[in-house]
């Protein structure tokens, strides 16, 4: 009897040894060999629920949920924990139909259920938000909410998925115990919601209750993060990190890469990838997508070679932000070479790959191929539907984006606000209302997108009154777009008192709706008010760009304040000088010598990065205007040899030049070559100042005999001109 009890007490030592380690190291071949000998050990087994559960689970954690039915349907014994595996197994392969029929099968055989059989049914990513509240209704009756943690968090993570975050926080502060994961969860899922203060605000009180964090308390913080106003944070978070020891972690190193690049601090970003002690493809993923959209986007592909280098295996995402970077700087070749290795490794018809390419192809001009790459993706989504039409809009196309959208409505695809408004760039009037019913019967005639595009599109079509219509019939009004595109519209037609009417009953103006107001009050002649609406714009805190300075500098110009005018040069300056364009630099020249600081004028020219024909005559014009005619024809000169052809406001600024200088036979030898040297025909303007050059200096009988050598009747202004000047030399005499 003790050899046999010996015996019996072996085998089942054996079984639970290699049960351990089928835990450990699962394989299908281990586990089938281990069910074959449960079977034969069956009746000896001194345990066969346990080793019974313990089958089905390592089968269930394989993905072998069939098997593991199997072993639970001929189970001759089950207790609720061979329930609660089974439950967890259907959970596990999102058969929420089949874990219920389990749970009903549960309590029919009368097992109450327990904190693991909820949080199985919770954990099921399919289950319905219905059956959720059920369960959550269940907890609380049999009192298992207040037990631990485990059924709290499964519930509040529910909840979260279905974007109830109210319900979910009220889970949280109701839970008696919580544990680090329940806190954890909670702080991804306001981070992830945009509530970064309330998800900061739960992690300084897990630090002051002294809790030991996990790498998963910083990602659900991080994951917040999505602005450069963040930036603060998430260097304080980082820091922590270091302390913590927790920045070794490679899902820790991603998402503080991630955070950095949301919060446009590349450096930071590429500084963590360089020093990170562990990187795997996310890590390399989330930095190339990061340079692809910085200001060098060429950095992408270097940093690409070298993944390459190190033999780290690219993935989708890695192709998407590397075609992405080839998109941005047009580089068609090697954005072939890469679609080349696309295809190799399969990914041609990857739907988010494939939108990637059909963008690539768009901006390099070559509509065929990116035709081709949407045709190659299997399965087509809105996205890639719309950087088609994109394509095609943005060259006119009318027909084909007619036909794409037409196929895509077909197909059953919903077009949302991206695709009106690419479609919108291309409609002619006839169009226009046709796509505007669509918009209505789809719902989108209330979003702010779609609305300034047709607004825009009525413009642009010459629409006027329908555009007013839509505008002041609709809530367009309130929205800040919109109502920039009709006062733009108010500002080009000249009525700018309107413009300023519209842009003052917006709650909160953006930078182009300062733009438009400060332009308004100066092409109005009310300089004293752009100059005030550019002070409050600073005071807002809104950063003046190349629109702003062009309004404020012509109005400086009109008023030749050179005090108020330096103040914005000097702004210019302090953020940025590299920023501002060549329109900016003009209007700065033009300024300083209206003004009279002519050097200032030369300066801003020499210093200018980019000239062009408008920068040499704004400085000519400077020159002429304080009797510098030397430099002025030097400078013509100059600009003549660098390849500049001069047109008609070069000549009528040269013009000038001769008028303040005297220089009657060198003005009218240009009108005489403007035609034969340069191929400018010369106009009315420019026969003005030839009369008005002659005049000044006493030729009344050239200046007759020049009017009655015109080759179209002079105008009113030639005519007062030449009596002007004949009464201003008679007084003189």
């Amino acid at each position: 009897m003790s050899v046999i009890n010996g015996g019996y007490v072996e085998h089942n030592e054996r079984l639970l040894r290699l049960l351990n380690v089928c835990r450990r190291a699962p394989s299908l071949a281990r586990t089938k060999a281990l069910h074959a000998l449960t079977i034969t050990l069956h009746f000896s087994l001194h345990q066969p629920v346990f080793v019974g559960n313990n089958i089905v689970h390592i089968y269930a954690s394989q993905g072998e949920f069939s098997s593991a039915a199997k072993v639970f349907d001929k189970m001759p014994e089950r207790n609720a924990v061979s329930f609660n595996t089974m439950i967890g197994a259907y959970s596990k392969c999102e058969d929420v139909e089949k874990a219920f029929d389990v749970f009903s099968d549960m309590r029919a055989f009368g097992y109450l259920p327990t904190q693991s059989t909820v949080a199985g049914l919770l954990s099921c990513t399919s289950l319905d938000l219905r059956a959720g509240v059920q369960l959550h209704g269940l907890s609380l009756q049999n009192g298992l909410l207040w037990a631990d943690a485990f059924v709290g968090t499964s519930l509040l993570c529910l909840y979260g998925r279905f974007g109830l975050l109210e319900n979910a926080t009220r889970v949280f502060e109701a839970m008696s115990t919580k544990s680090l994961v329940t806190w954890n969860s909670m702080m991804s899922l306001l981070g992830q919601n945009g509530f970064i203060d309330e998800s900061l605000s739960l992690f300084r009180e897990l630090v002051r209750m002294q809790a030991s964090l996990s790498e998963c308390s910083l990602l659900g913080v991080l994951s917040g993060l999505s602005s450069e106003e963040d930036l603060e944070i998430g260097e304080q978070l980082h820091c922590l990190g270091v302390k913590k020891g927790l920045d070794r972690e490679v899902s820790v190193v991603n998402s503080l890469i991630s955070a950095y690049g949301k919060c446009c601090n590349g450096r930071a970003a590429e500084k963590i990838f360089e020093e990170a002690v562990s990187r795997d493809t996310i890590s390399w993923n989330t930095i190339i997508s990061i340079t692809a959209k910085s200001e060098n986007p060429l950095k992408a592909l270097t940093i690409f070679a070298s993944m390459s280098e190190q033999g780290v295996s690219a993935n989708e995402s890695t192709f998407v932000g590397v075609v992405n970077s080839c998109a941005r700087v047009e580089m068609l070749k090697f954005g072939r070479t890469i679609h080349g290795m696309v295809i190799k490794k399969g990914y041609g018809t990857d739907v988010f790959v494939g939108s990637a390419l059909i963008d690539l192809y768009v901006k390099c001009d070559n509509l065929e191929d990116s035709r081709l790459c949407f045709d190659d993706i299997c399965e087509k989504n809105v996205v890639s539907w719309n950087s088609l039409i994109s394509g095609y809009a943005d060259k006119n196309s009318s027909e084909v984006c007619i036909s794409l959208f037409l196929h895509m409505l077909r197909l059953g695809f919903r077009p949302n606000e991206f695709t009106f408004s690419s479609f919108l760039k291309t409609c002619g009037s006839p169009e226009i209302k046709q796509l505007h019913s669509v918009v209505i019967k789809t719902g989108y005639e209330e979003n702010d997108y779609v609305l300034s595009s047709l607004i825009s599109s009525y413009v642009k079509n010459g629409l006027i009154s329908d555009a007013l219509v839509l505008h002041d019939g609709s809530t367009a009004r309130f929205f800040v777009a919109p109502s920039n595109i009709i006062a733009g519209m108010y500002n080009r037609s000249g009525l700018y008192l309107e413009s300023l009417k519209l842009i003052s009953m917006l709650e909160y103006p953006d930078d182009i709706s300062w733009n438009i107001a400060i332009a308004a009050c100066s092409r109005a002649a009310k300089h004293s008010e752009a100059l005030e609406l550019f002070k409050h714009k600073l005071q807002s805190r809104i950063l003046p760009d190349n629109y702003s300075y062009a309004s404020v500098l012509s109005t400086c110009t009109e008023l030749c304040d050179l005090a108020v005018g330096s103040s914005i040069h000097c702004l210019i300056a302090k953020t940025g000088f590299h920023r501002a364009d060549a329109f900016v630099c003009n209007l700065l020249i033009n300024m300083y010598g209206k003004c009279g600081s002519i050097r200032s004028a030369v300066k801003i020219f020499d210093e200018a990065r980019e000239k062009n024909l408008v920068t040499w005559t704004a400085l000519i014009s400077s020159l002429g205007i304080h009797g510098y005619a030397h430099e002025a024809f030097k400078k013509f000169g100059e600009m003549v040899s660098l390849g500049f052809k001069p047109d008609r406001v070069s000549f009528v600024s040269m013009l000038t030049v001769c008028r303040h200088s005297g220089l009657v036979k060198e003005g009218m030898d240009l009108i005489q070559r403007m035609k034969s040297d340069y191929g400018v025909e010369p106009e009315m303007e420019h026969y003005r100042c030839g009369v008005d050059l002659l005049v000044r200096n006493g030729y009344t009988k050239d200046a007759e005999k020049f009017i009655a050598e015109m080759p179209f009747p002079p105008d009113a202004s030639v005519w007062r001109t030449f009596l002007e000047g004949c009464k201003r030399f008679i007084v003189e005499r």
